[in-house]
Formats: structure tokens, sequence, C-alpha cells
């Protein structure tokens, strides 16, 4: 005899709830089917569910995002970096008390040695034909920020040594939710066989019909809710083993559309301009935002950010500002719709020829017209830097490029073995944008406030007396 089990899940959603009632019209499309069949079915959500640049998601922090996974119906659910780290620690200890289903995530501690009732590292569940599975959640560890906030989060491979020989020993399927991202999935899959299936996030892969290494299945379905994953596991109940693992991700571009959830996503709406309609400030005059040009407002936030730091000198893309400031009332709804973005202050130090690397890297046209997607910018193109307490003399090359000839920094020409304090914003602390602040060893990171909190004092407090 064969079973068939059935898992759906949804990864690096990101509040992008235009993509949701499509998800849950399918979701229960594919529920009446297999509650009609007698199969067995779960729900999973890989994290990142949560993303403060939606106003749903800001005014909530995340609540209401978790009454949807309650009202779809899901099961398991893992942490992603944007519930764990965009999130204080009060709200991230409350986010899933009211939460109907499992939150995994064996790898999160808080340093308080207090941990939230609903963090569990494991579970099972079992099969109408009693076959047992067992789950386990992990989420990436990025400590730098985590500790800032009260948390820790522990080595995966460790942490998975660890639960392995009891999840071995307990049930007939391995099923791994990780919001560790491909590298990490794929060097799991290699060195723990035992693991049967890793439903992945994190690093927004798609498997269109999912990968192998070895006998391990790797599932992951993008980003954004684009597509919707399902596994697929046969069990040969005679033999006690799998015969059959296969995986899908789906467009949901055309699936139907549940009205519940679409009705949800209008109140909810509503409620959060409710909440975010406090005003903030009163403006005589209209503020310009510009993505090549250092406008006023730019020019004051990023003073601002030199000041609240301690910097020697500050820098930020204009690219932050998505929209302009109308004359007459600020409320918070507005600046959360021109800077959503879930980014941080940080603080870097860099000797003064780094410093003058990052400062030429961002006058080029790669650097300022790139779309950038992703480490936390939710804008469409990076834009001109903007800098405070730096004074930078450039000359336009016959190319078109922008050549950086003179650096003063105070007041004072830079001085190449010098090491400076540079306030910049976090997305430049990954990847390759500006190699030399990613790669610096003195990072000082400011949490939980968001450079959108740095620009409503901007407006309190240098705009609005203007």
């Amino acid at each position: 005899m064969e079973e068939k089990i059935f898992l759906y899940y949804t990864n690096d959603l990101h509040s992008h709830f235009e993509n949701l009632p499509q998800i849950i019209g399918h979701f229960n499309e594919e529920k009446e089917v297999r509650e009609r069949n007698g199969q067995s079915y779960w729900l999973i959500d890989i994290g990142d569910h949560v993303d403060r640049s939606h106003p749903i998601a800001e005014a909530m922090k995340g609540k209401a995002n978790v009454q949807l996974l309650n009202d779809a119906g899901y099961h398991f659910a893992t942490l992603g970096n944007n519930e764990g780290i965009t999130l204080d620690h009060d709200d991230l200890f409350h986010l899933y008390d009211q939460a109907d289903f499992e939150l995994l995530c064996a790898n999160l501690n808080s340093l308080d040695g207090v941990q939230p009732d609903w963090l569990k590292p494991v579970s099972y569940a079992t099969t109408e034909n009693g076959v047992r599975i067992g789950f386990i959640g992990l989420t990436a560890p990025f400590n730098d920020f985590y500790n800032l906030l009260g948390w820790s989060v522990a080595n995966p491979f460790s942490i998975m040594e660890k639960y392995l020989p009891e999840l071995a020993e307990q049930a007939d399927i391995i099923v791994f939710l990780s919001h560790l991202g491909i590298t990490d999935d794929e060097e799991i899959a290699r060195r723990y066989p035992q693991i049967d299936v890793i439903i992945g996030g994190h690093t927004h892969h798609l498997f269109r019909d999912g990968e192998y290494i070895d006998k391990t299945l790797l599932t992951a379905a993008g980003k954004h809710g684009k597509f919707v994953g399902e596994v697929i596991l046969t069990w040969d109940q005679e033999q006690r083993k799998l015969i059959r693992k296969e995986a899908y991700a789906s467009s949901t571009e055309k699936l139907p559309k549940d009205e519940k959830t679409e009705q949800k996503l209008i109140a909810y709406q509503n409620r959060a301009n409710d909440l975010l309609g406090e005003t903030v400030t009163t403006l005589e005059k209209p503020l310009e935002f510009g993505w090549f040009k250092e406008t006023f407002i730019m020019k004051q936030l990023v003073e601002t950010l030199k000041e609240w730091t301690g910097a020697d000198c500050a820098m930020l893309n204009a690219g932050l500002l998505l929209d302009r400031f109308e004359k007459g009332d600020v409320t918070y709804g507005d600046i959360h719709r021109i800077c959503p973005h879930p980014i941080n202050p940080c603080l870097v130090t860099l000797q003064g020829d780094e410093l003058l690397e990052v400062i030429r890297a961002s006058f080029t046209k790669q650097f300022t017209e790139l779309k950038l997607k992703g480490f936390g910018f939710r804008g469409e193109i990076i834009g001109r830097m903007v800098f405070a307490g730096a004074s930078v003399t450039t000359s336009k090359l016959a190319d078109g490029q922008e050549h950086v000839d003179y650096v003063e920094v105070n007041g004072s020409p830079l001085d190449m073995d010098k090491h400076y304090k540079v306030a910049t914003a976090d997305t430049f602390t990954f990847g390759r944008l500006l190699p030399e602040i990613a790669r610096a060893e003195n990072k000082q990171f400011f949490m939980p406030e968001f450079l959108r909190d740095l620009l409503a004092d901007t407006l309190r407090k240098k705009v609005a007396s203007k």
C-alpha cells in the first residue's frame, strides 16, 4: 500500500499581500481535495512573511501577518530574519502569542534566558496511516543584529547535529524548514543525508521542480508570493520507506483569489491607515525629492544621521526617499510610504584610503543607476550619494562618468592614513555594493531604529522650523 503525503508552503512573502488571495485560494482548493480523498497535508511558511515595508506589517508589527496565517490554516512556520531583526525584542517575543500554528526555530535564544512560549525547536506530525514526520526549523545567524535586540542565533550546523539523532529515532520522514539560504541548504544536504526534504528560503531562490543533492530533495518558491510550493511524498507501507519525492513551484498569477482574504486585507489596510495617521509635523511648503541630486530633505537627513551616530561624516543614497512631502500635515503613514525600507543606521570605521574608494565608487553610474533589490532596500534605484561632514569635488569625464577630484572631511583634506567613523545605511554592510564597508572590521549597528525614525526627527526638528 502507498500513501501520498502533501506539504504546501510559502517562503519570503515579505508582506506582498497582493499575491496572498491567490495563494490562499489555491490552498483552499487543495485542502478540499485532500480532505475529500482522506489524504494528509500540512501548510508551512518558511519565514520573512513579515516585512515592515508594508503599512499593514508596520502598523501592527506583524500581528496581522500572523492572523492571516491562522486564517489560512497553516500548521508550521519558521522564523525569517525580517521577523527576527526588524522588530524590537518585546514585539518579537510576543509576535506569535496568538498563533494557531507551531513556530519552529531551533537556534533562536533570548539573551535573558526567558524563551517565548511559542518557540519550539522540532515538532512531529502523523499521517492518516501512521507515518510519523519530524519537522525542524532554523534561521540565519545574523548575530551582529540579533545581539543588539536581546537575542542570539546559534550555529545551524551545531544545532542540526544536536537534534538530528532524536529526529531520526522518532520520525519516519525528516523535513527541514530552512531560512538559511541556498548555500547552507546545499551543505546541510551533503552533510546530513538522513534529511529527506529541505524547504528553503532567505536567498529567494526558485526551484520549479525541486533539486536533489544525493537523496535529499531541496525546494524553494522564490519570493513575494509570485510562486507557491508543493511537496508530494509517497510512502510505501510494506517497505516502510519513502519511494518517491516530488517538488513543484507554481506561479500564482492566474490562481483563483480567495474573496475572504481580499476583504480581510482591505480591513487591515484601513486599520493601518488609522494607526499610522498621527501627525508628526506640519510643513509650510512641499519638500522635493530626486534620486540624482542633493535635495534639502536628504541633506538634512544625512546631517541628522551624522549627529545622531557621532560620526566624522555620513553618507546616504538619495534613492531612499521615494516621493516628495506635500505641504501641510505629515503623518507617520506619509513617512513610511516615502521611506519604507527596514534599514538601520550603521557606523563603520574606515581608513582614509578606504573612504576614498567608497566615495569614488558611489559616484559611478554603475552604482547610482543600480536597480537594487534586497539588503533591506525597498526602492527603485540607489541614486546619488549625499554627504554630511564630507565635501567632495568632482569633474565630468568624456564618457559621462563623474570623477572624484578632491575630498575634505570637516574642513581638512582627506588623510589617507587616518581612521574615520563613517555613518551610513546598513544596506552597504552586505554584499559587494561598497566592498570597503562590507569588509570593515569595526561596525556598529543601531537598533531597533530605522532610518525613517531619523527622518521623522529630521522633519520635526530641522524642517518644520525652517
